[in-house]
């Protein structure tokens, strides 16, 4: 293991190319689509105050990863949790390590990429909202500012301040005060929290909005009746059909004739996206050991060609 790559959060973020990011991230949503990737569902190990969650996976041409990741509430900041840990690369050749890199940023933006995706693949024109302060909120700000610079985002959450801070990782920033006004006006709306609750509700949302939920590890971030009015979109079968912490707790106990469409399936081609310009869209992402690798690959390759690490 002489030559494995080490890299700190620093080096990791340093090497996570925004439009490598988005291309791997699509082709490995594709892929989960097609069957074509190996990854079971998601275990953990509960503790009191959190979780330790491990994630192998494998996708043709990305690569063979595993994450050890752990999700704790922050108890300085209320409402937060936060998601620490390891992203292990190996040769999908022969088995070696190749890399071992800090799975905050992995996680924070290859969630991020997916939910970007399904905006951009089902999502109509019109205002765009992050809602959440934390983390994946900032990832999910920074991403957009690296594809869309120009294009306006506001940021909504409890606390103005931290909205504002957050609003400023974008050009085009700017914070709302309350998530109600704000999300009401919204054609996209990126769930970016650590809810235990829903903190977004069915009256809020306009005919048409686009809501991308990635939050939630803790319970729904969604209510009932958005995920009852919505055409749902996910990134794995198991999103709805296995129990939390694999599935997501705003996909339990769907009727049977529910659907739930693969977003890869969009991506290809394959299945259609928005049928009507008024119809509710929401994509739930669980996260998926398929974007882990997907991440990982583009962090080895970028920091192996910038002698990062």
């Amino acid at each position: 293991m002489s030559d494995l790559l080490v890299l700190d959060g620093a080096a990791t973020a340093a090497a996570l190319d925004p439009h490598r990011l988005m291309a791997a991230v699509s082709e490995a949503l594709v892929a989960v689509a097609r069957g074509r990737a190996s990854a079971p569902p998601r275990i953990a190990a509960f503790a009191p105050s959190g979780l330790l969650g491990a994630m192998p996976g494998y996708v043709p041409g990305l690569g063979l990863a595993a994450k050890l990741v752990s999700v704790f509430a922050d108890p300085e900041h209320p409402g937060h949790s936060s998601h620490q840990g390891i992203v292990a690369l190996f040769d999908a050749g022969d088995g070696r390590p190749l890399a071992v890199m800090d799975a905050e940023p992995v996680t924070a933006w290859r969630t991020a990429a997916a939910a970007t995706h399904s905006a951009l693949a089902l999502a109509r024109p019109g205002p765009v909202v992050v809602v959440g302060t934390g983390a994946q909120a900032r990832a999910q700000v920074a991403l957009l500012a690296a594809l869309r610079p120009a294009e306006p985002v506001t940021v909504a959450g409890r606390d103005l301040a931290a909205a504002r801070a957050v609003a400023g990782l974008h050009p085009a920033g700017r914070a709302a005060d309350g998530i109600e006004a704000a999300v009401r006006t919204a054609a996209t709306v990126y769930c970016c929290t650590g809810a235990t609750r829903p903190v977004l509700h069915r009256d809020w949302l306009a005919p048409g909005t686009h809501v991308s939920s990635v939050g939630g590890s803790h319970g729904p971030e969604l209510d009932a009746a958005t995920v009852a009015d919505a055409a749902l979109f996910a990134e794995w079968p198991g999103a709805a059909a296995t129990a939390p912490p694999s599935g997501a707790h705003e996909l339990q106990d769907l009727p049977p004739d529910r659907a739930v469409t693969l977003l890869g399936s969009v991506l290809a081609g394959e299945a259609p996206g928005r049928r009507d310009p008024d119809v509710l869209t929401v994509f739930k992402s669980t996260g998926h050991a398929a974007l882990d690798v997907a991440a990982a690959h583009v962090v080895h390759g970028v920091a192996t060609g910038r002698s990062i690490g």
